[in-house]
């Protein structure tokens, strides 16, 4: 008998995440759209977009327990927060970058910051203590094994 999962996940193109859309990346797109139109179309003020800050994930159910991974380019450890509360599994992260080029007749100086949250309804029992996180040239694994499933035990009527 399969059983169905208790992590949600889609896979349609353009569709929103667990949560729907975060509420103040509604609001970004939103002011973007305002001043793509009063400008003309020629370009963003911002040159990053929030949803670019946004990391691809895979969430994967295995027979013992739930992966996710996340593709963090750049990132190390002291970067990256993993905290479980109230079933919700959320992964949070800050990625500051600095570039600077010079030439004989220029000096390009970029810096650019940005900051992600992705949360994840996880089954009700699921312990922190058993959540493993790990990050490898900028890939972010986490993992815990499924909760037990309470056992049904029939109760005597009197």
């Amino acid at each position: 008998m399969a059983s169905k999962s208790n992590v949600p996940v889609t896979r349609e193109a353009g569709a929103p995440s667990l949560f729907g859309a975060h509420p103040l990346s509604l609001l970004q797109r939103e002011i973007d759209r305002i001043f793509d139109d009063f400008s003309g179309g020629f370009g963003r003020l911002s040159s990053l977009r929030s949803d670019e800050m946004m990391p691809k994930m895979n969430v994967a159910e295995t027979d013992g327990g739930y992966e996710f991974t996340a593709e963090l380019p750049g990132l190390e450890a002291k970067d990256v927060d993993v905290t479980l509360a109230d079933n919700v599994l959320t992964i949070r992260g800050e990625k500051q970058a600095e570039k600077e080029e010079k030439g004989k007749e220029f000096r390009l100086m970029e810096r650019s910051y940005g900051s992600f949250s992705r949360s994840f309804q996880v089954p009700a029992g699921v312990v922190s203590s058993s959540i493993k996180a790990s990050i490898d040239k900028g890939v972010l694994h986490v993992s815990f094994p499924k909760p037990k499933q309470a056992e049904a035990k029939k109760i005597a009527v009197k």
